[in-house]
């Protein structure tokens, strides 16, 4: 095929497409879209009337390009030192960008860097885009490889400057042009089905999330391995897995957690209760890389202290809570030692007296002006204690409303009926009948855990409880929904 043929075979196509095509490769000092930084950008730019023009620059980063980096691209400290930044560069590279289609190879990487790049300027880009990562999965579906070097090898394609952003950038431009000339329909169709739906990850079936249901439960997100990379809840589910791909070019979590997903799995539940607590046991237990907060805690913590009791808080360790006099619970110890120093600050509270400081007379606190001197009798234990207790009242674990377990009943018309099993504010199990209810009730209760404590306080709805100390020797007959 000629020049002239290739010229009006992707003169066709652009005008379907409807919009010109940037194609886009960047350069970077690193992965991370919020420390690292941008250093060349090159566009290789699909006119309507099929003429292609190319446009570089390098940019210099504010930073030290790594050794590393350099390299890969052959990019250089040297070469960027007298290269104006990303903010003299930025209207010039918008005008190149804006009314037309940004296609890039793993188009989230750059788009990524240069939403970031261009919010720190204070200018709103928000393009179009296609990956053409995911329109090679597309069109060669049969494939398992899809990055650059796989592209040309598949396709007979060469790359004058390979891991420099306009060699790279030429290559996706080829991509798309030989595609154009050879196959436009099933090109033009993958086109417009990309960019109906939201921004996926490239390694991420599009089929597999319009299967995910719009109802409460538990999602996980998997990448090549067989431990889930991320657990998450939600009462929609895939509104809210299709929330991550939204967020990922402002957060950094969110856009190493969109490179790496491949696979994602859920659990329905009937409702938000059983969603949280769901979420909170397979987090302890699969302990995934991107969850933090909710992992398995192994130093739990609280502070039990009786008002009128001549001793300090005590710390107690593990699982050994007493609702109503213990406070907290804590992480681990360093956290719970720092929160009551910060009560001691802001209450005027004693160090000695709350076994913070050892030995007698005044306290360091005291020295400072920050006791008001129960330690050298300014004023009485009484006063400080009263102080005390009022400091601890946000922190106290509530005392359990019930005489003993109780049933919380949660149901939909979806997934049936859910029936946990609660007490002291831990979550015995769950069940779905009475056989299942009688097995969880031969199983030993639970270690208390603080973040089922938190869940519990925020949903134990009393119109859905059935207590279980007034049951008789018959089957328990449980609420309805």
């Amino acid at each position: 095929m000629n020049a002239v043929e290739v010229a009006d075979r992707l003169r066709a196509f652009i005008a379907q497409l409807g919009q010109p095509l940037a194609c886009l490769d960047i350069e970077t000092t690193g992965s991370h879209t919020e420390r690292d930084r941008i250093t060349e950008i090159g566009i290789v730019t699909l006119h309507p009337d099929g003429t292609q023009s190319n446009w570089s620059c390098l940019i210099h980063p504010g930073c030290a390009i790594p050794a590393r980096i350099t390299t890969l691209t052959g990019i250089t400290n040297e070469m960027v030192a007298d290269q104006p930044v990303f903010a003299h560069r930025a209207q010039a590279l918008l005008e190149r960008l804006e009314n037309h289609i940004v296609i890039a190879h793993n188009a989230r990487f750059d788009l990524g860097f240069l939403k970031q790049a261009f919010r720190r300027e204070g200018i709103r880009f928000n393009p179009s885009v296609l990956c053409s990562v995911k329109l090679s999965r597309q069109m060669f579906p049969a494939e398992r490889r899809h990055n650059l070097d796989s592209v040309m090898q598949r396709m007979g394609l060469s790359c004058a400057a390979r891991h420099r952003a306009l060699g790279d950038a030429a290559v996706v431009a080829d991509f798309i042009t030989t595609l154009a000339c050879t196959r436009a329909e099933e090109l033009l169709a993958a086109c417009r089905a990309q960019r109906q739906r939201p921004s996926l990850p490239p390694h991420l079936a599009p089929e597999r999330i319009d299967e995910i249901p719009d109802t409460p439960g538990v999602y996980l997100m998997y990448g090549d391995g067989a431990l889930p990379l991320y657990i998450g809840k939600s009462i929609h589910l895939r509104r809210r897995v299709l929330d991550h791909f939204r967020n990922d070019h402002r957060e950094q979590k969110e856009m190493r957690l969109a490179q790496a997903v491949q696979h994602i799995d859920w659990i329905e539940t009937p409702g938000e209760l059983s969603a949280l607590l769901l979420e909170s046991r397979l987090i302890k237990t699969l302990s995934p890389l991107f969850n933090r907060k909710l992992r398995r805690t192994r130093d739990l913590c609280t502070w039990h202290w009786v008002f009128g009791n001549v001793q300090p808080p005590r710390l107690l360790r593990g699982d050994d809570v007493i609702p109503g006099s213990c406070y907290g619970p804590f992480r681990h110890a360093t956290q719970a030692k720092q929160v009551l120093r910060e009560l001691a600050a802001k209450h005027g509270l004693c160090d000695i007296r709350l076994g913070l400081q050892s030995g007698s007379g005044p306290c360091f606190a005291h020295q400072i002006k920050r006791c008001r001197g129960v330690c050298v009798g300014q004023e009485s234990p009484m006063q400080h204690d009263l102080r005390l207790a009022t400091a601890l009242e946000e922190l106290r674990i509530k005392q359990w409303p019930y005489d003993g377990p109780v049933v919380l009943h949660e149901s939909d018309d979806h997934t049936g009926a859910s029936w946990h099993v609660i007490d002291q504010w831990v979550h015995w199990g769950t069940a779905h009948n009475e056989a299942e209810l009688d097995a969880v009730l031969e199983h030993p209760r639970p270690n208390f855990d603080r973040d089922t404590y938190l869940i519990l306080l925020r949903h134990l709805d009393p119109a859905r409880v059935t207590p279980l100390s007034s049951r008789s020797d018959r089957p328990i007959r449980l609420i309805e929904a």
